[in-house]
């Protein structure tokens, strides 16, 4: 069984309506636009048939307007020639040429009228049918997205995640120690820098000194 029943249902439908009492929305997308493809592709159907019906009744009018012109003719030629009872039977054939036309012309208005609201109905169709493709690609971009974040999820409280972090910080444990160990190897060995820097510093402390000691003799003389 199909959601819409009729044509009319899809147009005057309501998609966020359907999808709100939809368990699976996703689902009823996908079956909102399948029947909705169908229908489109029925109604243009129809309208081709209308088309072609409409053109054979478009040449049934102008065989019947030539009958017209014809008695007509046929009319004014018995007058022509006196011949009254003839022209009367000609002028009674044309007029019911005239009101076959009449009527197969309004058959044609009348057609015209339906392809007219079938290619407006159609362009509401064609609408809606947009307006549901484009909600069947946000979900799945949702989904897509929701898939993704749930896996990223599903990683970082997962136990081999905090095994590995566990293991990645035993082996900077490691490698501290291992640091540690260079650096005790380096303890109470001078470096040539070293040395350097102590003279630099014994000689400043000289001078300060040696200032100090100039500045308290000046002090006691006076």
């Amino acid at each position: 069984m199909g959601i819409f029943s009729r044509f009319s249902d899809i147009v005057n439908s309501n998609i966020n309506a359907l999808l709100d009492k939809a368990e699976d929305p996703e689902k009823m997308v996908r079956l909102i636009i399948q029947e909705m493809e169908d229908t489109l592709v029925e109604v243009r159907s129809t309208s081709a048939k209308t088309i072609a019906e409409k053109k054979e009744l478009q040449r049934v009018v102008a065989k019947l307007e030539a009958e017209v012109a014809d008695w007509q003719a046929k009319a004014e030629l018995a007058l022509s020639k006196e011949r009254e009872d003839l022209a009367r039977a000609a002028l009674i054939e044309r007029q019911k040429a005239a009101d076959q036309a009449a009527a197969v012309a309004a058959d044609i208005t009348h057609l015209d009228e339906h392809v007219s609201k079938l290619q407006d109905e159609v362009a509401q169709l064609q609408d809606k049918l947009a307006d549901a493709k484009a909600r069947q690609k946000a979900m799945l971009m949702r989904q897509k997205t929701v898939s993704s974040r749930l896996d990223v999820k599903r990683t970082l409280d997962s136990t081999r995640l905090n095994d590995a972090m566990y293991k990645f910080e035993r082996y900077e444990q490691k490698i501290d120690s291992l640091e540690a160990q260079v650096e005790s190897y380096d303890l109470g060995k001078k470096t040539l820098k070293d040395e350097f820097a102590e003279l630099a510093s014994s000689d400043k402390i000289d001078n300060e000194l040696a200032e100090l000691k100039a500045k308290m003799s000046k002090k006691d003389n006076a």
